[in-house]
């Protein structure tokens, strides 16, 4: 998975060295077959120098959950297999799905167990559980019963992770966000907040509220904030200060991949 040139000091953050244009790709939320037809378009307009940048929500309801995770190794391979290719050409951030997961696989751990769960299972996460041979109904009961029983439970999940080639590296890979070099381009899954410093940001990445379309001002200095998650699915929108690209794939949109140039400005867009 990406090595230490796809890092900054702070390996919550990757960093995008030396990129040309970068293309950022928004919420997946387990389309699978979206995402190979959007891999074959962008494939046939990768450049020299192209970076990309997955934004998050790579789970969630569509369904094929294991096939998605496949199709983003396979796809950072044929990036990585071209000449001169790098580990650090491919980022992948945590979205709020990959997020929760980690959640339920620590679910032992919750003062509240069975809360959660329900959360959870509120959030979408059941696809997820399902995709890695879990049943969700005996995860509730596994909350009744104890700690100890819940560890059994989140073990076989955790266990049938392991066994899909390449599913655990991709999970222990996911970056808060992404930046480039010259600090033009900063890449979240969801938001950020304005009050906050980039270091403390916490979980501001997937549950903040702000809608950075509205930024008024640079954030820490970034000519552009480039988010994957727009609640109200709009699509490919510009703002001064930022820029959403989330279609609604998943939820019975598109799947969008808009291409940056490095002073900011979108150079190319693939939907499908």
């Amino acid at each position: 998975m990406p090595d230490r040139r796809a890092r900054t000091a702070d390996g919550r953050f990757a960093r995008l060295s030396a990129a040309g244009r970068i293309w950022a790709v928004a919420a997946i939320n387990g389309e699978a077959r979206r995402l190979a037809r959007l891999h074959d378009a962008v494939s046939a307009r990768f450049q020299k120098n192209d970076r990309v940048v997955y934004l998050g929500n790579y789970l969630g309801r569509s369904g094929a959950v294991v096939e998605t995770i496949d199709e983003l190794l396979d796809f950072r391979r044929r990036v990585l297999g071209r000449p001169g290719g790098r580990a650090c050409d491919v980022v992948f951030l945590r979205g709020t799905q990959e997020e929760m997961w980690q959640k339920l696989l620590q679910l032992q751990f919750s003062p509240s167990p069975g809360q959660l769960l329900e959360w959870l299972a509120r959030a979408g996460l059941e696809t997820t559980v399902r995709a890695y041979g879990g049943d969700l109904q005996q995860g509730f009961a596994a909350c009744r019963d104890g700690a100890q029983t819940i560890t059994r439970w989140t073990s076989a999940l955790r266990t049938a992770m392991n066994a899909t080639p390449g599913h655990t590296a991709l999970f222990a890979a996911l970056r808060h966000t992404a930046l480039t070099d010259d600090r033009g381009l900063l890449f979240v899954h969801a938001a950020v907040d304005p009050s906050r410093p980039l270091a403390a940001q916490g979980d501001a990445f997937w549950w903040g509220r702000e809608d950075i379309l509205q930024l008024t001002d640079s954030f820490e200095g970034f000519r552009r904030v480039v988010r994957g998650l727009d609640r109200e699915r709009r699509g490919l929108v510009e703002g001064e200060f930022a820029v959403s690209v989330d279609g609604g794939a998943g939820e019975g949109g598109r799947l969008i991949a808009a291409c940056f140039g490095s002073d900011g400005s979108v150079v190319d867009l693939a939907e499908v």
